[in-house]
């Protein structure tokens, strides 16, 4: 088997390409910098005690006492050393740091799926850069959604692997697919990976439907069994981790909820899920950037109207500069975003295009995606629809935020883009008919841009519902709409120039006074140019801070630095002065009774709804909320000490038994946690009817705590019903007496209670779930079986070649 270098020349250009755009755009990466990122910060502050335990002991502790007073570390931070898919992702980074190693993915997929599509590498290159470049990607990254855009930056790779397999290449198309659905699901965001799986389906209807017309439904058959086998593969590294999720999952706020009130849904509540739907309209931002605003706050320059508005109103000249450093432009549905999803003029165009030169499946799945995409993104505004996916689509109320699966038109629009840039290339189309397409697609997207720049307030009159904020200075609000007017206005004459410049080019190209490569060259830089400056409005230079600032993104207070000096341990904080229940700053230095996280335990959900937002003390006790961080008269953050903390542990002398979940939380409205617990009636089988007798003798006490191990020092003369104030989760919190496994209960409704024997014993809780030791000896033999089935399929297929070559 012999290689031939020099085919590989080409490939080597596009990879240094990619390399060269990737380290220019986040250059202040390769300075030493890092990149602000909220999200990031929040994940920093979540996985503190998690990153400490790890590198303390070198196992991974799979719980954090740090959030919401206890809850699995599945989807914060855990390892799953037996993966290594780890390894293969970190050569697809070039070892890249991140966020950068992202885009360089993106393009380095985008181009393999080129490749698979018989795209020249020029061309591909093209393509790369159209997929990488959509703002969307920088915006999340912006955000610090890493693994979105690492999710989505394998998007590509996954259909390169299907469609070889469909094309008859089995052996390593069904390999390349199942090492990438490997490595989509390692990138571990699932909402991405559901939405992929969406468009899979969508794909193969298509297929399925062409095989039946033209007969080839056995072939089709064939290689969606190859196909089926290579999801399975793909699935088994990754197995820990997903079955670690599926089963946390079923508890968590994705689940259902046990509350009669709540069985609307089996996961998400609806309003909840539906609280980002995109407008309907807003999906002209994909065209024409601002065509809503941008994003919630934008800078405006000094020649503004709203800049101008507050010079002439009086005020201060350093006031009205800072004002207009974030002005509300946003004027669309959502209660805010960092940026629109902008796929680039020139991708819409030759979108449209393509919807007349392509021919065939790859056009009507493609097609049919992007408007599935549309429809379930306009989420609540689109109701009946969005509603019949909520309530009847496996998994599809499990998630929120529906206006990410514009990730996919994302992908399909570049995609049909450039399927329609090869017709145009490859010249198997007669010229009349391109040049009819041509003008067609430009008479559309041309004409739409140049209808908001003579008429910018065609559909609406830029109000926003951040205008509520500046009423009392209506002058105020009538110049940020001007501004907001005046952003759709220029950007619909920016999309118009761009797509003007490619109509121009490819007529050129067409009429052979521009040679095709040089013109696909131009096209690449054109796309750059139009998508690069977007992407810098949300994400430049500005972004990126000292990286000693991202490493360890928060300082104590003094009210922190106070409560630090505490070491009793078991204790807990919570934050008033931070919006509690969605920040993790206290968590990097507490176990705290809030955090940051979209899948928090239900139950803890249902308690702060009914309970903590209400400032029930007795609950707040009973979580042993030792201080509370408030802020001061000069609004500074001061430590106060709850003398009702009920402390790690407790004997009461009551156990009352309760129905079903909604008595148990009501019982919680007005109790004593210290002289009373409520215990669901399916634990009656554990307690055998146990009634406890007081004992003024007895003593618990809390003497070693970790991540994942507790151990108490009881006394009692009489056997005794112990409260222990950690949360209840029997799937993986195992209990022992003097080292022998014991039963325990839930009560109070979250945490764990026990009958604890007359006499002196020592008491453990630890974490040690199943799931994750027998998911890692099969996430192991998963990786080597996908390694080996691709190797073997790589080995084949240049094997293959090089006979054909001969």
């Amino acid at each position: 088997m012999k290689i031939d270098f020099k085919k590989l020349i080409p490939h080597g250009i596009a990879i240094a390409v990619f390399l060269i755009i990737t380290v220019i755009y986040f250059f202040p990466l390769f300075q030493g910098k890092g990149l602000e990122q909220h999200d990031i910060a929040q994940w920093t502050g979540m996985s503190k005690e998690l990153t400490d335990f790890r590198n303390k002991y070198h196992t991974e502790p799979l719980w954090t006492n740090a959030m919401f007073s206890g809850m699995p570390a599945y989807q914060i931070s855990t390892l799953y050393p037996a993966n290594l898919m780890q390894y293969v992702n970190d050569v697809l980074f070039f070892f890249l740091p991140s966020p950068a190693s992202y885009i360089f993915l993106a393009l380095l997929s985008f181009y393999i799926l080129m490749l698979v599509l018989r795209f020249d590498y020029r061309m591909g290159i093209a393509g790369a850069i159209a997929f990488a470049f959509s703002s969307y990607n920088f915006v999340i990254i912006t955000a610090g959604h890493n693994s979105k855009a690492h999710a989505i930056a394998l998007i590509p790779l996954v259909f390169a692997g299907i469609i070889m397999t469909y094309r008859g290449r089995l052996l390593f198309g069904g390999a390349l697919t199942a090492i990438a659905l490997a490595l989509e699901l390692y990138a571990n965001h699932l909402q991405i990976t559901y939405y992929l799986m969406i468009t899979i389906m969508v794909m193969i209807i298509a297929y399925f439907i062409d095989a039946v017309i033209h007969k080839t439904w056995m072939d089709f058959i064939k290689r969606s069994a190859v196909l089926a086998v290579a999801a399975i593969l793909g699935i088994l590294p990754n197995y820990t981790s997903l079955a670690a999720t599926y089963e946390y999952g079923k508890y968590s706020t994705r689940g259902p909820s046990e509350l009669t009130e709540k069985k609307e849904s089996t996961g998400l509540d609806k309003d909840y899920a539906f609280s980002y739907s995109y407008g309907i309209s807003e999906t002209f931002t994909l065209i024409i950037p601002r065509f809503h605003g941008g994003a919630s706050v934008e800078p405006l320059s000094e020649t503004s109207a709203t800049y101008q508005a507050l010079i002439s109103n009086g005020v201060p000249m350093q006031q009205a500069k800072s004002f207009i450093q974030n002005v509300p432009l946003y004027f669309g549905n959502m209660l805010s975003t960092s940026g629109p999803p902008y796929a680039g003029a020139i991708v819409c165009f030759l979108f449209v295009a393509g919807l007349f030169l392509v021919k065939g499946k790859e056009k009507w799945w493609l097609l049919a995606a992007t408007i599935l995409s549309f429809m379930l993104a306009w989420g609540s505004n689109f109701l009946a629809f969005n509603e019949f996916f909520f309530y009847h689509f496996p998994g599809y109320n499990k998630f929120r935020a529906v206006s990410m699966i514009l990730t996919i038109a994302q992908f399909t629009m570049p995609l049909l883009a450039l399927l329609a840039l090869k017709q145009i290339y490859d010249g198997k189309i007669a010229k009349p008919e391109i040049f009819k397409s041509l003008k067609l697609s430009f008479y559309i997207t041309g004409g739409f841009c140049l209808l908001f720049v003579v008429l910018p307030g065609l559909f609406n009159d830029f109000s926003s519902g951040s205008d509520e904020q500046l009423k009392q200075y209506g002058w105020l609000i009538d110049a940020i709409k001007q501004d907001r007017e005046s952003a759709l206005r220029m950007d619909a004459l920016r999309s118009l120039i761009f797509i003007s410049l490619a109509f121009g080019v490819i007529w050129f190209m067409l009429k052979e006074k521009l040679k095709s490569t040089l013109a696909v060259v131009i096209l690449a830089a054109l796309f750059i140019i139009d998508l690069w400056t977007v992407d810098k409005r949300y994400l430049n230079d500005q972004h990126f801070t000292s990286k000693s600032k991202t490493v360890k993104p928060f300082e104590p207070s003094q009210a922190n630095l106070q409560i630090m000096q505490d070491t009793t341990p078991g204790y807990r904080v919570m934050n008033t002065t931070v919006s509690a229940f969605n920040d993790a700053s206290t968590s990097y230095f507490h176990r705290s009774i809030g955090g940051y996280h979209g899948a928090k335990l239900k139950r803890y959900q249902e308690l702060i709804e009914n309970c903590i937002a209400k400032n029930n003390m007795s609950v707040l006790d009973m979580l042993n909320t030792k201080y509370f961080i408030v802020s001061s008269n000069d609004n500074q953050p001061i430590a106060q000490t709850n003398p009702g903390a009920s402390g790690p542990a407790w004997f009461v002398d009551t156990i009352k038994v309760v129905a079903n979940a909604d008595e148990e939380l009501k019982s919680l409205d007005s109790f004593n946690p210290k002289t009373i617990a409520f215990v669901d009636k399916r634990f009656e089988p554990i307690l055998k009817g146990f009634k406890p007798e007081h004992d003024s003798t007895a003593s618990v006490k809390l003497t070693s705590i970790v991540s994942n191990h507790l151990v108490y020092e009881t006394q009692t003369a009489l056997p005794q019903f112990c409260v222990f104030s950690e949360i209840y989760y029997d799937k993986g919190w195992n209990a022992y007496i003097d080292g022998k496994k014991s039963d325990y209960v839930r009560a109070d409704y979250v945490l764990r209670a026990m009958e604890i024997p007359a006499g002196k014993h020592t008491v453990e809780f630890k974490f040690e779930p199943e799931v994750y030791a027998t998911g890692e000896k099969i996430s192991l033999a998963g990786s080597l079986i996908v390694l080996l089935f691709f190797a073997v399929g790589t080995f084949m297929e240049l094997k293959s070649s090089d006979k054909k070559t001969s």
